[in-house]
């Protein structure tokens, strides 16, 4: 899977009737995603978990934290980062997730997103914050077509509705060390489920 469009710092990688996928480089400076980033990594409400694979419990190998936009101890760094998300995304977004990758051991496995805890065709997009890191992109029917995404730092990634059913998007483990990175993720929920993040 190639990218069919760069231009002006937009990357669309996929535009047909299975996306659409767009990366957008560069929405914010350096110097604010840096602040974004050190504000996160200290005032997040930073969990650990553990999940049933293969029949054991293992440890989720990355940190997370759940927000919904309607709560009032939302972090002013997530209200001001949803402010300039929705200058690019026209969209309702009432939840925001986020992700800590400490180093080059955290991960996470090529997967979509649940469509039942989303509302119907409005679309995901994330934030990247801190160290580079790269998502891997999968059609999941033949041909099984590859794209390998360099997530800057003051990136957007947005992700369609529909995209979640013909791809899954992955962040692999590294051999080479790599500083933290904090992927965050505007979604869609809803009412009730939104509730719950």
């Amino acid at each position: 899977m190639q990218a069919l469009l760069f231009e002006q710092g937009v990357q669309r990688i996929v535009e047909d009737q299975t996306g659409p996928i767009t990366y957008y480089s560069d929405v914010i400076t350096p110097a604010l995603a840096k602040a974004w980033f050190d504000a996160l990594l200290a005032q997040g409400d930073w969990h650990e978990s553990s999940r049933m694979m293969y029949e054991r419990l293992v440890g989720v190998p990355r940190l997370h934290c759940h927000y919904a936009v309607a709560n009032p101890t939302l972090p002013s760094v997530l209200r001001d980062a949803l402010a300039v998300v929705r200058q690019h995304v026209d969209t309702p977004f009432n939840s925001i997730g986020l992700n800590c990758y400490r180093d080059e051991h955290d991960s996470v496995a090529p997967h979509n997103d649940k469509l039942h805890e989303l509302v119907s065709h409005q679309p995901i997009v994330l934030l990247s914050l801190g160290a580079t890191r790269t998502m891997v992109i999968q059609r999941k029917k033949p041909p099984r077509l590859k794209t390998e995404l360099e997530l800057e730092a003051g990136s957007l990634l947005l992700m369609g509705w529909n995209a979640q059913l013909h791809y899954d998007h992955g962040i692999p483990k590294l051999q080479q060390p790599v500083g933290p990175r904090i992927s965050v993720a505007f979604r869609v929920r809803p009412e009730k489920a939104s509730e719950r993040w």
